[in-house]
């Protein structure tokens, strides 16, 4: 199985940090962002990851060489984008990564998370989906996009950050689809999940509630916390 990791983005929340390095590469109790991910992907059979770059793309550029070379799976496909092209707008541009591929899984590089990929893709399989969202409770709702579910896990309704959030259930950034989610992402121009197509997936997707860790590291106070939770939460799942 195959994956998207979208790590391209400025960081511009973590600044100072961020000024000398790309986001997906801060260090996290002693390893970068990028090493946790690797590992999450390695210990739920994930064979090979396409990650995207941009800024500092150089230094994201060595650490995929370096991990290449060391043998280590899932093996590392680089996609530099000289100008952004967003969340789906990356997938969109890179169909033939995926092939005949049943399902893939996107995920977003700004989390820290131990999240049960295989717990997912068993829920995924079974409601024979072709597009899955991994949920949360967030304690910030206004913030993230926010789902209400019908009775058989269906997104009925969807909203990126809400001025009056219905629930806290959140979009958690990971995700799973077919190739028929290709049908919706016209290539060669910027395209955002929240923003153009999950609305237009609202009745047909389904939701799957996590109850494992994750964090969006993209501010200097989660960034702290980050830093105690890894060494608890993250690995010694």
């Amino acid at each position: 199985m195959k994956a998207f990791l979208l790590a391209a983005g400025l960081g511009t929340r973590l600044r100072p940090l961020t000024d000398s390095v790309p986001k997906c590469l801060v260090q996290i109790d002693g390893k970068p962002l990028l090493d946790y991910w690797m590992d999450l992907y390695s210990l739920h059979n994930v064979s090979e990851v396409l990650i995207n770059t941009h800024y500092m793309h150089a230094q994201v550029h060595e650490y995929i060489y370096d991990r290449n070379l060391s043998g280590k799976l899932p093996y590392i496909t680089e996609y530099y984008e000289s100008e952004l092209l967003g969340s789906a707008g990356t997938v969109a541009a890179n169909r033939d990564f995926i092939l005949n591929d049943e399902a893939f899984y996107i995920c977003y590089a700004d989390n820290l998370t131990n999240i049960d990929l295989t717990h997912m893709l068993k829920f995924h399989q079974a409601h024979t989906a072709s597009f899955t969202m991994a949920l949360f409770r967030s304690n910030n709702p206004s913030q993230c996009g926010i789902a209400a579910l019908d009775k058989d896990d269906r997104i009925a309704r969807f909203e990126e950050k809400p001025l009056e959030p219905e629930s806290n259930l959140a979009n958690a950034g990971v995700y799973i689809a077919d190739r028929s989610l290709f049908d919706l992402l016209p290539p060669g121009r910027f395209l955002d999940f929240g923003k153009d197509i999950i609305p237009t997936l609202v009745g047909k997707m389904y939701g799957w509630e996590s109850h494992d860790y994750l964090l969006d590291i993209g501010t200097p106070e989660n960034y702290r916390k980050a830093q105690e939770d890894a060494k608890w939460i993250i690995r010694k799942k």
